[in-house]
């Protein structure tokens, strides 16, 4: 229904997506830090504004990979917090990925892209 209301609407494929993210991607648990034991992950989406705002994983907060080492003390305290970062591609989170490691946060990962980070989730639902 949801696909029915969006194609009817001229939703792109790609705002579709998000969408369908939005409202499974919660009920999985992979976004709020359940796959890692219980340990608090936190994602962080280090693309613009204005992409950020046109769709991101829930939960996860923005920082522009230019600024992570400026606010990554706002939300991470402790240096050894999981820190999962994803983009469009993963170009940018290997760019902040290098910053934070530079900045001695020693559980950083590049997830890549939206894309990946949701194909990695559906793998999970499958198993």
């Amino acid at each position: 229904m949801l696909l029915f209301v969006a194609v009817c609407k001229g939703v792109e494929m790609k705002q579709l997506l998000v969408v369908l993210i939005a409202v499974l991607l919660p009920l999985t648990g992979f976004a709020t830090g359940a796959e890692s034991g219980g340990e608090e992950i936190l994602w962080i989406d280090v693309r613009t504004a204005e992409e950020y705002s046109a769709g991101h994983l829930p939960g996860a907060i923005n920082i522009n990979y230019t600024e992570i080492t400026v606010f990554i003390g706002d939300h991470a305290e402790s240096k050894e917090r999981p820190i999962k970062l994803y983009c469009g591609t993963g170009r940018r989170a290997g760019i902040a990925k290098q910053a934070l490691e530079e900045a001695g946060y020693r559980n950083v990962s590049n997830e890549g892209g939206l894309g990946d980070v949701m194909a990695k989730q559906e793998q999970q639902q499958q198993q």
